[in-house]
């Protein structure tokens, strides 16, 4: 069965906000999706997801005005963040088409880097952005917080590695 075929990458809508909380997985994030949505409706950002049947089985966000920079040219870089694929349906190439996908999208702003953060116990994610020509140029301590659906302050800190990639240079 090839479920990939099935699906198709594409920009959130207003109603995949919702859906993206995955039955409860990530209500938590409601205000992070809600936000970064705004930001899409002004340019700011890019909420991809891969739609199976009118649902967002995946998704990836792009951060267009980012303070990352690329640490061999000081270039501006865009920031990938946020990629997860439902459990099931992990394997079948979706992670990897969301991000082509964000690369493609990232040239079309005239960028020419991107930068992605992995935690540092997720090797799995590790060789998928390695084999995608990511390299790692620093370790993150990964502290921040967000405001849950409750109004609750949550505070984060997960260590991961940054990796970037020239995109678009031959």
């Amino acid at each position: 069965l090839d479920v990939s075929r099935s699906v198709h990458i594409r920009a959130a809508t207003l109603a995949d906000i919702p859906r993206l909380e995955w039955f409860g997985r990530f209500t938590h994030f409601r205000y992070l999706f809600r936000r970064a949505y705004h930001d899409q409706l002004v340019g700011r950002r890019l909420m991809l997801v891969a739609d199976c049947s009118q649902f967002p089985i995946g998704c990836l966000f792009i951060s267009f005005q980012s303070n990352r920079r690329a640490p061999d040219t000081d270039r501006a870089c865009a920031y990938i963040y946020s990629l997860r694929v439902l459990e099931i349906f992990q394997g079948h190439g979706i992670g990897t088409r969301l991000m082509i996908e964000a690369e493609k999208k990232i040239l079309e702003r005239e960028l020419t880097c991107a930068v992605i953060a992995v935690a540092k116990v997720n090797h799995g994610a590790r060789r998928l952005y390695e084999r995608l020509g990511y390299e790692v140029y620093c370790d993150d301590p990964g502290h921040w917080h967000y405001t849950d659906h409750l109004g609750h302050v949550r505070y984060v800190s997960e260590p991961c590695w940054l990796l970037q990639k020239s995109i678009g240079l031959r």
